[in-house]
């Protein structure tokens, strides 16, 4: 089917066209056509690395008697995967305004596993987590009126449940394996949760991998392949090559040819529908590419105003404040006129990120 959500989206014939070949509750594989390598790739670096999720960001150790090291167990605790639903609701500890962190911006999960006897270990699960707000107050699994039986929902096959609980895929639904303890060993930490994107730690990412294929038959020769003897059985095409014609037999090699047909396969981490992924990350290109054109849409009105005295470089072209002039724009007098002091704003009186106070990753912690 062609994609068809949001109305941003060009659906002329000469816009971008997604077509889904299936899809489940982990995975889509879609084939996006009528663009380019650029925008594809784009998309592609978009899913992995700047979609925004949850997951836990600091560990606070009350008791560990276990074999493992808190360090060990804080870095293990850190890539549970979360469920990020409504993770649009949530802000960014850094833009939020309280002190340290709050309900608006974090979810807070605690263990409290203790070994009282048995000579078998005793096996700490994502399951045995509890979640809460930052005051304590418990917070259910599944939203309220939620129909489910055994973690499927009424109406729709796996359904994400509440924001900061642990994703549990296995078939006993234990999730991930935190630890082991033997007798008399205990482990009691609380982890506060944040929202983040796979840029800033890949613990924050979405997917666990994607594949990305164009020109599967190598019709425009992007690709060498190394051979022994016959390179069709050495290198046998792939599932896509069937979407695509083959190369006529004798037909010119041009050079010039781009690719226009990209097939994607995305494979999420459960923390968001594979469609959820694929939409979230339609927006976020979205998002910055309108940031670069209003940036050029600024530079460009800045340019216009050469002539009529608003632009800040008047005074070069005029004749006025040049770089090899009288005035510098780093600050009091160039390093070419009259006073060689090199009094610029960074290294002089103030800083740029608020005259000299604090810098933003000094202000307050993240």
């Amino acid at each position: 089917m062609e994609y068809d959500a949001y109305n941003g989206m060009d659906l002329d014939a000469t816009g971008p066209r997604v077509t889904i070949r299936n899809t489940n509750d982990t995975s889509i594989d879609f084939i996006l056509g009528n663009t380019s390598l650029a925008l594809a790739n784009s998309l592609r670096r978009t899913m992995l690395a700047e979609i925004p999720t949850l997951a836990i960001d600091l560990v606070e150790v009350e008791t560990n008697t276990s074999v493992l090291a808190d360090e060990f167990i804080a870095h293990r605790l850190g890539l549970i995967p979360l469920s990020a639903r409504n993770i649009d609701e949530m802000l960014y500890t850094r833009d939020c305004s309280c002190d340290d962190y709050c309900n608006n911006c974090a979810v807070v999960l605690t263990i409290s596993a203790l070994n009282r006897g048995g000579s078998e270990n005793m096996k700490v699960f994502a399951k045995d987590m509890q979640v809460q707000t930052v005051e304590g107050q418990p917070i259910e699994r599944w939203p309220a009126g939620h129909l489910h039986t055994n973690g499927l929902g009424a109406g729709d096959e796996k359904p994400l449940p509440n924001r900061g609980h642990p994703i549990l895929q296995d078939d006993h639904q234990n999730g991930s394996l935190i630890c082991q303890l033997r007798k008399n060993q205990e482990v009691k930490v609380r982890c506060i949760a944040k929202k983040g994107i796979a840029k800033e730690h890949a613990k924050w990412a979405p997917t666990a991998a994607i594949g990305f294929e164009y020109d599967p038959h190598n019709k425009l020769r992007h690709t060498t392949l190394w051979f022994e003897a016959d390179a069709q059985a050495e290198w046998p095409e792939t599932k896509n090559a069937k979407w695509e014609d083959p190369p006529a037999e004798g037909a010119p090699f041009r050079y010039d040819d781009e690719p226009e047909q990209f097939y994607i396969t995305l494979e999420g981490t459960g923390v968001l529908p594979p469609d959820a992924i694929l939409h979230s990350g339609i927006r976020t290109l979205q998002a910055k590419l309108a940031g670069v054109i209003q940036e050029l849409g600024k530079a460009g009105g800045q340019q216009d105003g050469l002539d009529g005295g608003a632009s800040p470089m008047d005074g070069m072209v005029n004749g006025g404040g040049t770089a090899y002039g009288a005035t510098s724009a780093y600050g009091g007098q160039s390093s070419y006129g009259q006073d060689p002091g090199y009094q610029t704003p960074a290294y002089g009186q103030g800083s740029v990120y608020g005259g000299g106070a604090v810098t933003p990753y000094g202000s307050r912690p993240y």
